[in-house]
């Protein structure tokens, strides 16, 4: 019991630690970026942040149209970026900017498929990778779901990567109804296709009016990026990841 509780007293100080960086230093995508070189590793996890959707595929949009999920997706994955960068991981992006990643394809259907091919590819290509990808959730039949949700692939140490950080979003984003991590459905081409570990990040649910609206927030954006980045780090320690 008392670990237990140390456990979850370092994983509070890890979220209020990063996000207390990310308040002070990560204003704009770049922030910290800008401030402070990445670090060479000679070990460790490389981590790809896979911002789900991009340019023509914008993925679930809000009820009023206004908000697209891949926007979102760019916006929270660069501030894990920077988070993850200050704090001497290294990071490698699916896309860093609202584009599909699609390299071949004359119909709309086969540039998505090139695209989740060639995100598939940069993972299995890194040596040494973990996959955070991130996206935002949407149920338009129940307009008041809302909340952040972790799944994890087959691969060894993706479920405790999920489970440790679904926790602590669990104590920052939803404390009122915490989640539970799930492992991933089959149907989903990246996860199942990557040979490392690898994590989807639900942020939110833009069919939730009031939750679509903290997600455009920067406060909120950050404190999304500061969770996913202590759950990660919480979880490359304990493996030896980082």
């Amino acid at each position: 019991m008392i670990f237990i509780i140390r456990k979850r007293h370092i994983a509070v100080a890890a979220v209020l630690c990063v996000a207390l960086i990310g308040a002070v230093l990560v204003e704009g995508h770049g922030g910290v970026a800008q401030v402070f070189a990445p670090r060479t590793q000679t070990s460790g996890k490389i981590v790809v942040l896979d911002p789900g959707h991009g340019g023509e595929d914008g993925g679930a949009v809000s009820g009023d149209g206004a908000v697209t999920e891949s926007r979102l997706n760019l916006e929270i994955a660069m501030r894990v970026r920077d988070l993850m960068t200050f704090s001497g991981v290294e990071t490698v992006m699916t896309r860093s900017e609202d584009v599909s990643t699609y390299t071949e394809g004359s119909t709309i259907r086969q540039r998505k498929v090139s695209d989740l091919k060639n995100r598939v590819a940069l993972v299995n290509g890194t040596e040494n990778a973990a996959l955070v990808s991130i996206h935002q959730n949407s149920l338009p039949s129940s307009p008041s779901t809302h909340g952040a949700q972790v799944f994890w692939n087959e691969q060894p140490g993706a479920q405790d990567l999920a489970g440790g950080m679904q926790e602590i979003l669990n104590q920052c984003i939803n404390p009122e109804r915490p989640k539970e991590a799930k492992e991933i459905a089959d149907t989903i081409y990246l996860l199942k296709n990557v040979t490392a570990p690898g994590v989807i990040v639900e942020c939110g649910f833009l069919s939730n009016q009031a939750e679509t609206a903290r997600l455009e927030e920067p406060t909120h954006q950050r404190l999304l990026a500061a969770a996913i980045t202590a759950g990660y780090l919480r979880w490359g320690s304990e493996e030896g990841a980082t």
